[in-house]
């Protein structure tokens, strides 16, 4: 019996780690059978400033994922980002001792290979050599030279380049966790396998992904990959500027954003007011929710006017190089209310948010194909391609205590939000979270009923 291409992802962002373990189904679709999710610790605008934290937070999510699926998990493919990422536009050739043969894919490795001898700045790697538009004996605007003959074979490249310290530092993380590393791939380039269609890639997109430290960019052209950027801003320096403007801590800020936040101030009136609880026995702190959204508004315009001006530097006004299919949000600021109408004002560009649901299987958990996890489908796409087997099945000997180890953390910490950063609106929105909260406790008992059936079970099937 042939063996499964079972494939794993692990994004490592600022903001949270993800591992994903997933597997062709027999429609060509992705099929997830696995997720692991922890608080990323270590990582600063999606670099590693801390080895020991990345390793706890990577092994978290290993575990989380591997209970999950029932698989171990063996290699995966890591996204790489961070504002150390730069790229550069360059074009090579080789002549071939024999005209006569047709070229091969031996012809198109070996200018590949020319290109990774590049002479870079000192301490920079190169991390992809993607090719773009080939030419064959001066015959220009080749899409595929293999299986054509010519002597001299040319052509044009976009080079992505990144810090040689922080991409060894990711390995280092990966290696200490106990797993092997089977490929880098830019997390801008993963999460557009994830989110774009090929029609958008044809007419011309741009691809903004709004993480937690970093938002990254990639546009692409004709089907090929065009530009990308890496912009050392996202979520969290909005939540940053959320807890200076209001005087409150961090996890009140997010909470926050996420629940009432808008990027369009216009949206709400002067009489919305949200009452956050005072620290140790303080009186409760009142913010209007059109102060909130003018705090958010800033801060979205500087990160969509930073992006543009990638947008524009790459010729988007150019009328040959027009990005027709407009911009593409993903990542976990796409969620962000309104926000899809702010960028098309700013940019005067059409906008949709990307869902990472193109290629997943249809019963897909609803979850997964939120934006928030589209870097991380796009390297469990990735990690198929390199045609490995990252994880093997594991024997079902599971103990009671292995099963309660991954399980608790998560229940724990929705309590723990709960109690500690429970935003209760006012006025306007008083009725509000408390229908939310009794929906919430429903879900909760829920879970915890089907979590104590399972523990049953086993121990009868243990019997």
């Amino acid at each position: 019996m042939e063996k499964e291409n079972i494939a794993v992802g692990l994004d490592i962002g600022t903001t949270k780690i993800v591992a994903m373990i997933g597997k062709k189904n027999e429609y060509g679709k992705l099929e997830i059978l696995g997720v692991g999710k922890s608080k990323s610790l270590g990582v600063a605008r999606g670099v590693v400033n801390n080895i020991t934290q990345t390793i706890q937070s990577i092994q978290q999510a290993i575990l989380e994922a591997e209970n999950n699926s029932g698989y171990k998990i063996k290699d995966v493919v890591v996204g790489i980002a961070g504002q150390h990422i730069r790229s550069i536009q360059h074009s090579d050739y080789i002549s071939r001792s024999n005209p006569e043969e047709v070229i091969g894919g031996s012809d198109i490795d070996l200018l590949i290979n020319q290109v990774h001898k590049l002479a870079m700045l000192p301490g920079e790697e190169i991390i992809h050599v993607l090719p773009q538009e080939f030419k064959i004996d001066g015959q220009s605007d080749v899409k595929e030279p293999i299986g054509m003959y010519g002597g001299r074979l040319e052509s044009s490249f976009h080079v992505v380049v990144g810090q040689a310290s922080s991409i060894r530092n990711v390995g280092r993380c990966i290696q200490s966790s106990g797993i092997e590393l089977s490929g880098l791939t830019l997390e801008p380039l993963a999460s557009s396998d994830a989110v774009l269609s090929q029609e958008e890639k044809e007419a011309g997109v741009a691809l903004i992904d709004i993480g937690g430290g970093t938002t990254d960019l990639a546009i692409f052209k004709d089907g090929i990959i065009r530009h990308t950027a890496v912009i050392p801003f996202g979520g969290n320096v909005i939540t940053d500027d959320i807890k200076e403007g209001c005087s409150i801590i961090e996890k009140q800020a997010e909470l926050l954003k996420v629940k009432f936040g808008s990027a369009w101030p216009g949206e709400n009136r002067d009489n919305e007011i949200v009452s956050i609880p005072g620290l140790r026995g303080r009186e409760p702190k009142e913010i209007s929710l059109k102060n909130l959204s003018k705090i958010i508004n800033a801060r979205v315009v500087e990160i969509i006017e930073q992006v543009f001006t990638e947008v524009r530097a790459y010729g988007h006004e150019d009328p040959r190089k027009k990005l027709i299919a407009g911009i593409v949000l993903t990542g976990g600021g796409a969620q962000l209310k309104h926000i899809k109408q702010l960028v098309e004002y700013i940019t005067g560009m059409d906008t949709r948010i990307g869902y990472p649901n193109e290629h997943l299987a249809g019963n897909s958990d609803e979850e997964i194909s939120s934006p928030l996890y589209a870097t991380a489908v796009g390297l469990v796409m990735n990690s198929i391609e390199n045609k490995t087997q990252s994880a093997v099945k594991m024997q079902a000997t599971v103990t009671p205590e292995k099963v309660t180890y991954y399980r608790e953390p998560i229940v724990e910490e929705k309590v723990e939000i709960k109690e500690e950063v429970y935003v209760q609106p006012e006025r306007a929105l008083q009725a509000d979270p408390l229908k939310e909260e009794s929906t919430e406790n429903k879900i909760r008992r829920s879970f915890f009923d089907k979590y104590v059936d399972k523990i049953k079970d086993f121990l009868d099937n243990a019997e």
